[in-house]
């Protein structure tokens, strides 16, 4: 079963008005989208992801409200074209939930999971740029402990660059899980390598990159008093959140409309166990 993250939290922030225009910069699933959309009368939802694979999943999950709905297949940094292609220039509210959606992680050929067999692949759009397997295959020692470290927050950054390049070719996703698990054995309630696989799904999706673009675009999309409301699961990201929608309050061009982060609920984290990392941030336009 898929459940949209915060979602309560997330409508309540976005504050949906019948009649309003709203983007869902991360469709995913659709389960965001629905909800936006079953609270409109005239109003309209513009579903985006970069992954077309999981937008028509949404497409078709979301298919008893399409009247309100309109789907654009689009990276972050391509959200004014995708709006503009719409004859759309301001909009009076958009959420982004950050996270990597169900559908991603549970199909092994998608290269995201750790712990099924699949091609060593993490990209969002499967149409476009390096895939993991590249990038662990021929990234140097150096670089690749740098892109952990960055990118995955991985302190034993060092140790598992050296063995993957050891290891090398990396063959697929359960093949890189046991390099890493061998360089680094099993501590805690995570696998060791899901800091190594987060990190590299950063990187070729450029998501740091793309999050950025979303933050210098929104702002200039939404409409005065419309609001940008962003879930965040990662620190590094939730950081880059905060600090724009900071800087946005300090220029006078928004208000913040949680000055702490909002986070799930117990009865929701214990019914979607996924959710306990989640992070809210949202703000209001001047």
């Amino acid at each position: 079963m898929h459940y949209p993250v915060m979602l309560n939290e997330a409508l309540e922030y976005l504050a949906v008005r019948p009649d309003g225009i709203f983007a869902d910069a991360t469709a995913g699933l659709g389960g965001h989208t629905a909800a936006i959309a079953q609270r409109l009368t005239t109003g309209l939802v513009i579903a985006l992801d970069c992954d077309g694979e999981s937008l028509e999943l949404a497409r078709r999950s979301t298919a008893a409200w399409a009247e309100r709905i309109r789907y654009r297949q689009a990276r972050f940094s391509e959200l004014r074209s995708a709006l503009a292609s719409l004859g759309t220039e301001k909009i009076d509210g958009l959420v982004a939930d950050l996270g990597v959606s169900r559908y991603q992680l549970t199909e092994p050929e998608r290269g995201f999971s750790l712990t099924a067999t699949g091609p060593l692949d993490m990209r969002m759009d499967r149409s476009q740029g390096m895939t993991a397997a590249g990038m662990a295959n021929t990234t140097s020692e150096r670089e690749l402990a740098d892109l952990l470290y960055h990118l995955g927050e991985e302190r034993r950054a060092r140790r598992i660059a050296r063995a993957i390049v050891r290891a090398r070719p990396i063959r697929d996703t359960l093949h890189l899980a046991r390099v890493v698990e061998q360089a680094v054995p099993r501590t805690g309630r995570l696998h060791p390598a899901t800091q190594t696989f987060m990190a590299l799904r950063r990187a070729v999706n450029r998501e740091a990159e793309e999050l950025d673009a979303l933050l210098r675009a929104a702002p200039e999309l939404v409409a005065s008093g419309g609001r940008i409301v962003v879930i965040a699961f990662m620190s590094l990201e939730d950081r880059q959140v905060k600090e724009a929608f900071r800087e946005l309050a300090r220029q006078g061009r928004a208000r913040l409309l949680t000055k702490h982060v909002v986070r799930p609920g117990e009865e929701e984290v214990a019914t979607n166990p996924a959710s306990r990392s989640a992070k809210l941030r949202a703000v209001e336009m001047k």
